[in-house]
């Protein structure tokens, strides 16, 4: 079996050989250097309003009532040079090997910011029509790759079977308004009464590739929130623009 793999591989690095998609250096999809090169985010915002400085991206003082999410890490600006198209690449050119660059940018601005330690990770689930589709949960592999290395020596555990999307809906980038990003997922995420004690009382760190609006995260937090998790936190590659 591994020599059928190992053969396998050979044949599909011969016919299509793997490359810095930026660079062009060989054997790698985007290497160190050019990764060094993506601009980490300066400076963190409240991610209700977008419009206050705070530390750590924590929710600000006017916003955290009834606000369930406790803080938001982005990592770096979408229109960064790269960054959408390592995005759109890992996403629908189905290049999983780039949860690595993704996953590093995370993984540097969390230890950048102060935010405590989770207790466990939570991957935003996709709806198993698409996860279907894709093969595979962009968040769960960016959740993994922060799981092995936020904590090296310890890793944290990762829960990607207690929050579930139990409605399809359209993806947030084919609805162009706020209201209506904000409809598409009210209330599509929920987590079983039979599993609601693996959260309680737990700090959990909720992981998504973009935001926008929010939404995803907010209602995600909501559900969990509502299941008894003490302290929700949010980390996301990028929030794109959005113009209500």
């Amino acid at each position: 079996m591994k020599i059928l793999k190992k053969t396998k591989n050979i044949i599909l690095d011969t016919l299509f050989p793997v490359s810095c998609l930026n660079c062009g250096q060989p054997d790698v999809w985007f290497c160190e250097s050019c990764l060094n090169r993506i601009k980490p985010l300066s400076f963190q915002v409240c991610p209700k309003c977008e419009k206050i400085l705070t530390e750590s991206g924590k929710t600000c003082q006017w916003c955290k009532k009834d606000y369930p999410l406790k803080a938001l890490v982005v990592a770096t600006k979408y229109k960064e040079e790269n960054v959408s198209k390592l995005v759109h690449l890992y996403k629908y050119n189905f290049i999983t090997d780039l949860r690595i660059p993704l996953g590093e940018m995370m993984l540097r601005a969390l230890t950048k910011n102060d935010l405590p330690l989770p207790d466990i990770i939570v991957p935003v689930p996709l709806h198993p029509r698409r996860l279907r589709w894709r093969g595979f949960n962009q968040s769960q592999l960016l959740g993994d790759f922060i799981a092995k290395n936020l904590t090296p020596g310890f890793e944290i555990p990762v829960v990607s079977d207690l929050l579930f999307r139990k409605r399809y809906t359209p993806p947030q980038m084919k609805t162009k308004d706020y209201a209506g990003r904000r409809e598409n997922l009210a209330d599509a995420f929920t987590v079983t009464d039979t599993e609601a004690h693996r959260i309680r009382n737990k700090r959990i760190l909720l992981v998504d590739d973009i935001a926008t609006t929010g939404s995803t995260l907010i209602e995600c937090a909501k559900a969990l929130k509502q299941k008894g998790a003490k302290e929700i936190f949010g980390a996301v590659i990028a929030r794109q623009e959005f113009n209500d």
